[in-house]
Parts: C-alpha cells; sequence; structure tokens
C-alpha cells in the first residue's frame, strides 16, 4: 500500500535558513546565537538545530530545558542557551549537562552556585534595561556582580539583555542600547572571550552597540524581517501549502460556510484541506485574506473551519482537485498575513500544528 500524501505540509528550504544566518553575519559583524524556541519557530526543532550545528555558531537559544534536553538526546554539538529564568527544578539538570543558564535573580545565583561547587558552571548575567521580564536593574548590578565575584561555583562568562520595542520605538531603543552599554562597561574584567548580547533580530539590523560582540536572531534567520525595510534582502524559509480537495458551482445567495457568509453572486469555489487545526489562523475570516492558486491571489470566502478554507476561484481559467495552494512563502509573507489576522508573525509560525509535515530541502 501507497502511503497517501499530506493535505496539508510546510516545505522548508534549507538553501534560504543559510542565506540569512550569512546576512546577520555580514550585517552586524558579530558572532551569531541562532535563536530555535518554540520548534525553531514552528519550523521543527531537530532539523533546523542538525542545519545549525554545521556553523560553528557558539550558542543555539531555546526556551527552556525541554527543547536543550531534545538537542542534547539528538546529539546537537552546540551548546544550549536557556533564554529567560530558570525554575529551580530545572537547573540541577542544567548544571549537570553543561547548558547555559542566564542568571536573573539573587535566587538564581546562590541556587547555582551551590549546584556548581564541584565544578563551575558558565552562566550569563541578565540585565534589565526595559524589557521587565527579568534580570537586574542598573542599581542592582553591582551587588550582582559583588556576589558573583565570591560564588566559587559559577564562571561568569556573558552578559545580556532584551528589547521590547526594536521594531516599534526607536527612541527607547536608542536609549536602551546606551544603558546596557554603560552597564557592560562599568562589569571588570572582560576579555574578547566574554559574550555580551543584546539585539535581536530587529536590533543588529537598525541599532550599533559599542560593547556587543554577539547577536540572537530568531525571525531573520526564517526569512522574516521584523522591519519592513529589510524584507527584500531576507528569503523565507517555510512555504506552507495544501491542495484543493473539491471544486464547487453555488448560485448567488447560497451560503459559504459556518456562519453562512451569503455569496453576492454566481461564485466558482475551491476547498482547502486545511484550518485552524493545522495553524492557519481563524481570525483570517472576513478580512481579506488571499490565497495562491495557480499563481492567482484569490479570495478566501466564509469563515476558516478546523480543517478546511473556502477560496473563491471565479475568476481563474482553471483550477480542479489536486491543484497546490500557497496559503504563505515567498509569494505571500507571513507577515502580511499576520497583519490582517491581527497578530504577529512569530504567533502564526509557531502555531503551525504537528499534524503539518515538515519537508526538507
Amino acid at each position: 500500500m501507497t502511503e497517501s500524501p499530506p493535505r496539508a505540509w510546510a516545505e522548508i528550504d534549507c538553501s534560504a535558513l543559510h542565506h540569512n544566518l550569512q546576512l546577520a553575519r555580514r550585517h552586524s559583524g558579530k558572532a551569531i546565537m541562532a535563536v530555535i524556541k518554540g520548534g525553531a519557530y514552528g519550523h521543527g526543532l531537530i532539523e533546523i538545530a542538525k542545519e545549525l550545528d554545521k556553523q560553528n555558531l557558539p550558542f543555539l537559544g531555546v526556551a527552556n530545558t525541554g527543547e536543550a534536553r531534545s538537542l542534547f538526546k539528538e546529539g546537537i554539538k552546540t551548546r544550549p542557551y536557556i533564554l529567560g529564568a530558570t525554575l529551580q527544578s530545572e537547573r540541577e539538570e542544567i548544571t549537570a549537562c553543561g547548558w547555559t543558564p542566564c542568571l536573573c535573580s539573587f535566587e538564581e545565583i546562590e541556587h547555582f552556585n551551590q549546584l556548581g561547587k564541584d565544578s563551575p558552571i558558565e552562566a550569563h548575567l541578565a540585565l534589565d534595561t526595559g524589557m521587565g521580564r527579568g534580570g537586574f536593574l542598573p542599581n542592582q548590578l553591582g551587588e550582582a556582580l559583588q556576589k558573583l565575584r565570591q560564588a566559587s561555583g559559577i564562571k561568569l562568562t556573558g552578559v545580556g539583555s532584551h528589547l521590547p520595542v526594536a521594531d516599534e520605538d526607536a527612541g527607547f531603543t536608542q536609549k536602551q542600547f546606551e544603558l546596557f552599554d554603560s552597564m557592560v562597561e562599568s562589569i571588570p574584567g572582560r576579555d574578547e572571550k566574554f559574550h555580551v548580547h543584546l539585539s535581536n533580530s530587529a536590533g543588529l539590523l537598525d541599532y550599533h552597540s559599542r560593547t556587543t560582540n554577539l547577536v540572537r536572531p530568531g525571525l531573520l534567520i526564517y526569512g522574516i524581517s521584523p522591519l519592513p525595510a529589510h524584507q527584500e534582502f531576507l528569503k523565507p524559509v517555510m512555504t506552507f501549502k495544501s491542495r484543493v480537495s473539491v471544486i464547487n458551482h453555488l448560485p448567488k445567495g447560497h451560503g459559504v460556510s459556518y456562519g453562512r457568509t451569503i455569496l453576492q453572486r454566481d461564485t466558482k469555489t475551491a476547498v482547502v484541506g486545511l484550518g485552524y487545526g493545522d495553524g492557519y489562523p481563524r481570525s483570517l475570516s472576513g478580512k481579506g485574506t488571499n490565497v495562491l492558486l495557480n499563481k492567482s491571489p484569490c479570495p478566501l470566502i466564509g469563515r476558516v473551519t478546523m480543517d478546511q478554507i473556502i477560496v473563491d476561484v471565479t475568476e481563474l481559467d482553471t483550477c480542479q482537485p489536486g491543484d497546490e495552494a500557497e496559503l504563505f512563502g515567498p509569494n505571500l509573507l507571513v507577515s502580511d498575513l499576520a497583519k490582517k489576522a491581527g497578530t504577529i508573525p512569530w504567533e502564526i509560525l509557531t502555531q503551525i500544528t504537528p499534524r503539518v509535515t515538515r519537508i526538507y530541502r
């Protein structure tokens, strides 16, 4: 028996991934921590990690020990960096496996120091320069550094912070860079091996730091720019596709989908075999969204359902069952789709569900 092809799939272009990574390197002139949390932004944690493991990166950025453990079990050599505060129950594993945490509180410093008594753990210090999500404020930095000098179980190998509005508020972000740089410059004993990092994708594209030597691109390496002016230089890595299952010819006044969107003319429709159960947002319903069929934009009509959507193909010369539909990709950016859905591309990418087959090319 031949296994049938998937109804919905995501084509992952690994050459585009490498193109975007090289762009980040050239543009920033700094080392790269590739952020692969959230299943590599929906692209597939392990396969993307395997591609990036060939690139001699100092770190792969993950959200938690579960993601770090998955990399460890697959033999990924690049060191996981745990982005954000750690839970007390996670720290013994982090210490034993040699993953790098970022210390966000005095309690973490104390606990990791105890865990690293026999074999010091390498860690970074998190600074709060405006995100308000963890890390040491400017007036706490001196005390944190003093505690670290006394902590024989911790080897401080870096310092970082996070940008909350680099794609929204240039004025605040510039002030944040200045604050971060001044805090870093107050840390004694730094050398060229000491990692200093602040910039996310938007930060590395549009801002400059006098102290950093490491950047943390996430969305950018998947080919989507948080700053539209830079999109032309990137190559989207994921193309989200499905197929037409049936063609219908419906009369004016007929209802379409749940809630019965009433047709205003005789309409030829194509039913496409995916829906919000695959991660295609229901919030795109009634927003003037297009789907590409035979390379032509066709309007989504009616509500997005769990497993199917309906597209108006009246204007297409030809459309038949089995034809491919592109939901987003190089020809229809996920960032444009996100605007119509009232969300952000990060959310759409990370919500592509497991039943969508990832195909790596």
